[in-house]
């Protein structure tokens, strides 16, 4: 009996550190959608803040 009860014991430990793995796990994935978000919407902004600017600029010139 007791040796089903280390059995069980040591099942419940190796399930519960599984499950805390996974949750970190997860935490990476979300961080790394995260910085690859972050890379396109500078890449983007790097190529359209030339134009915006120059969008700004005619905008400013026309109101004088």
């Amino acid at each position: 009996m007791t040796e089903w009860i280390k059995m069980l014991y040591i099942r419940l430990l190796t399930g519960v550190s599984a499950l805390k793995c996974q949750k970190g796990q997860g935490l990476v994935e979300y961080a790394l959608i995260l910085v690859l978000i972050a890379i396109v919407v500078i890449a983007i902004m790097t190529q359209l803040g030339g134009k915006t600017c120059q969008a700004f600029s005619t905008v400013n010139s026309a109101l004088k």
